[in-house]
């Protein structure tokens, strides 16, 4: 037995509708207690559970786009493709250091999402922690956003109409790459329809890491040097050639920062700029943010209806 599920079970007797239909402000200690161990535990079983195919779907597994075995994605094709079918790109968290493209919490609910919306799902690798810096990773991102558009017309779909998304590190490293373009150039990518960061971690890399109280994750990946910290910082490389942005961001996560007083700080640089972003607030936890993306909910259909504007701004 895990010890999430043993700590739940040990220190948790309540029912469990009680917790799971009384609203957050409504709930006792322990209710809430027992809320995170359960969201901590549908996260951890994501993490550790291969992603599915959708029914009447077919993928096409480590397409290579560089030398290292990391360099690598995998691409879930509809039925049928529509002929300039549109590309959803996904790139997995793990605090820069761990993760992978296969992962069911990665996978699962947005690609029988877009899929079902008749887009292509491409889900990436990239190398990670120690032996490549966030930097180094966001390269290997448009690289990998490169490869996608060279292949994309033998897929049947539309170079040109590519969302990039990301969740966590991999929100920072889409965000990144959508703030400075000139990484997209060197790696020979074109400019994509835009970009959704699920719930960053980290958009003022500077700022973070001077916080007090900061995790050794963020120490691991970003080092000691302020001069790295702010070649890595979307905050400071936004140009005003960026593409649009959607920031997602848990409105009840704190710590380091507060992932939605970042997201509303590059917001407001970015209107400052001429850049289209969109800040969207969701009261779910960092885990949440990424694995429920495409269950039906108002929160699935706000980031599909920002997707579909974004993309149908995009001549075929």
């Amino acid at each position: 037995m895990r010890p999430v599920h043993a700590l739940l079970l040990a220190v948790l007797t309540l029912p469990l509708f009680q917790a799971a239909t009384a609203p957050a402000s409504a709930q006792t200690p322990r209710e809430r207690m027992r809320h995170r161990l359960e969201q901590r535990s549908a996260q951890d079983d994501g993490e550790h559970r291969m992603a599915k195919v959708p029914d009447g779907a077919r993928v096409e597994r480590n397409i290579a786009y560089g030398t290292d075995p990391k360099q690598r994605y995998d691409v879930y094709l509809p039925t049928h493709v529509r002929a300039g079918a549109p590309i959803l790109f996904m790139v997995h968290g793990g605090g820069w250091r761990r993760g992978d493209k296969a992962m069911a919490n990665v996978v699962d609910n947005k690609a029988a999402h877009w899929l079902g919306k008749g887009l292509v799902f491409v889900s990436v690798n990239n190398r990670l922690v120690p032996d490549a810096d966030p930097l180094n990773q966001a390269r290997d991102v448009a690289a990998a956003l490169a490869s996608v558009q060279q292949r994309a017309k033998g897929w049947g779909a539309d170079p040109a109409r590519v969302m990039l998304m990301g969740h966590s590190a991999g929100a920072h490293l889409v965000v990144l790459v959508g703030s400075n373009v000139t990484l997209l150039q060197k790696a020979g990518a074109h400019r994509p329809a835009g970009v959704v960061a699920l719930d960053s971690g980290a958009l003022d890399v500077p700022a973070l890491m001077a916080q007090p109280r900061l995790p050794q994750l963020y120490r691991n990946a970003f080092g000691t040097d302020p001069a790295y910290w702010a070649s890595a910082s979307p905050q400071q490389k936004l140009r005003a050639d960026a593409v649009p942005m959607l920031l997602v961001c848990s409105s009840t996560r704190h710590v380091p920062t507060a992932p939605c007083a970042e997201a509303r700080k590059l917001e407001q640089r970015g209107h400052a700029l001429g850049v289209a972003m969109r800040v969207l607030p969701e009261a779910m936890s960092h885990g949440a943010i990424n694995a429920e993306l495409g269950l039906p909910s108002a929160y699935t259909r706000a980031v599909s209806d920002w997707i579909d504007q974004r993309l149908m701004q995009v001549r075929r």
